[in-house]
C-alpha cells in the first residue's frame, strides 16, 4: 500500500475545468525501492512533481489557445502534467516526460478522471540519452530552472530532441539561472524572445514570471 496521501482539486483552464489528483502537501515521500533516489531525487525534491504550480498554471492556460496544428508536443519535466492534458483533450499530438518513477501513475489516474484516452509517456531524465523519446516540433516546460547545473543540461536535452525546425516554450517565475539557459541555447543556435507572464490565476492568484521563447531552424541556417 501506498505510504502517502493524496487530495483532489479542480483547476479551471479556460472555460474548462479538470479535476486533479495531487499529492496532499509538500511533506510526502515514498520511495520504498529507491527508485527516486537512483534517479537523483532526494527526499526533500520527492513530492515536488506532484502539485500543481502555479507555473504549470500559466503554461496550461498558454495551451489553451496555442496553435498545435501540425506539431508534435513533448512536455518536459512534467510532473502532473496539466498543460499536457490540455494538449491532449485539444486533440494536441503530446508526449509527456518526467523522471519522478510516480509521474506517469499520476497521470494514467488523471486521465481517467477527466475522461480522456491514454496519452503517450517517455522516462524524461535530462541526463541520459533516450532514443525512442524522439524528436518534437515544440517542446514545453514550466519553472524547470531550479537548480544551478540545470540550464546546460535541459539544453542539451532540447537540442538531442528538437525536429529541424523548432519551438521551445518555457514558463519559468523569474529564477536566476534564467541567463545562463539563454547562453546555453543561444550556443547551441536558437533564438529567443522573452514576454512577461504577468497574470492572475483562476483562482485569484497573482503570477509574476516569463515566457522564455526559443526558435531554430536548421533548414534557414543552411
Amino acid at each position: 500500500m501506498a505510504d502517502y496521501q493524496v487530495r483532489f482539486q479542480t483547476i479551471t483552464v479556460g472555460s474548462t475545468d479538470y479535476l486533479i489528483r495531487s499529492l496532499l502537501d509538500n511533506q510526502q515521500f515514498f520511495d520504498p525501492r529507491g527508485e527516486a533516489e537512483k534517479a537523483g531525487i532526494s527526499s526533500a525534491g520527492w513530492p515536488l512533481f506532484g502539485q500543481v504550480w502555479p507555473s504549470a498554471r500559466v503554461l496550461a492556460k498558454m495551451m489553451d489557445g496555442f496553435n498545435l496544428v501540425g506539431k508534435r508536443v513533448l512536455e518536459i519535466g512534467a510532473g502532473l502534467g496539466l498543460a499536457s492534458l490540455v494538449v491532449h483533450k485539444r486533440q494536441g499530438d503530446i508526449t509527456v516526460s518526467d523522471r519522478h518513477p510516480l509521474s506517469h501513475s499520476f497521470l494514467k489516474e488523471n486521465l481517467l478522471l477527466n475522461h480522456l484516452g491514454p496519452m503517450a509517456y517517455q522516462h524524461g531524465n535530462w541526463d541520459e540519452a533516450n532514443p525512442a523519446l524522439g524528436k518534437f516540433d515544440l517542446i514545453i516546460g514550466s519553472d524547470v530552472l531550479y537548480e544551478r547545473d540545470q540550464p546546460a543540461v535541459l539544453a542539451a536535452f532540447i537540442e538531442r530532441h528538437s525536429a529541424d525546425t523548432a519551438e521551445v516554450l518555457i514558463v519559468d517565475p523569474n529564477r536566476g539561472n534564467r541567463p545562463a539557459f539563454r547562453r546555453a541555447m543561444a550556443g547551441l543556435g536558437y533564438l529567443y524572445n522573452e514576454t512577461s507572464a504577468d497574470c492572475t490565476l483562476a483562482d485569484g492568484e497573482d503570477y509574476k514570471g516569463h515566457f522564455l521563447h526559443f526558435h531554430r531552424s536548421r533548414k534557414l541556417a543552411a
